[in-house]
């Protein structure tokens, strides 16, 4: 096999240097020889509170803010507190109940409590 990594695009082992970067002949894909190990850990999301204490599963957080819940005339207050919140993808991080309705919120008009 070849003594150059695999491209991380395509993970295809047929790949060259050229001068300081290395080259894909499958994809073309091109990145630096002296780029750092991408490890899993570093890329796994931290989501954050509004004071940038990381938030998980289960958690219980405070609203910040008085917010409008969009296509409808209700409005949650701010203080009113959150249990049990899960984290997920997207622009809105926080899926939770809130007054018996299913809501997807920010985290950054949370704080954890």
């Amino acid at each position: 096999m070849s003594e150059f990594p695999p491209c991380p695009s395509c993970n295809e082992e047929i790949t060259y240097p050229d001068r300081e970067n290395y080259v894909c002949a499958t994809c073309g894909h091109e990145w630096p020889m002296s780029a750092p190990e991408v490890s899993e850990e570093s890329t796994e999301k931290v989501v954050r509170d509004a004071h940038g204490t990381p938030l998980s599963d289960g958690d219980t957080v405070v609203l910040i803010k008085d917010l409008k819940v969009k296509g409808s005339s209700t409005v949650i207050k701010m203080g009113t507190r959150v249990t049990n919140i899960r984290i997920v993808d997207g622009d809105h991080d926080l899926d939770c109940r809130v007054d018996g309705q299913k809501i997807m919120l920010k985290s950054e008009f949370m704080k954890k409590a």
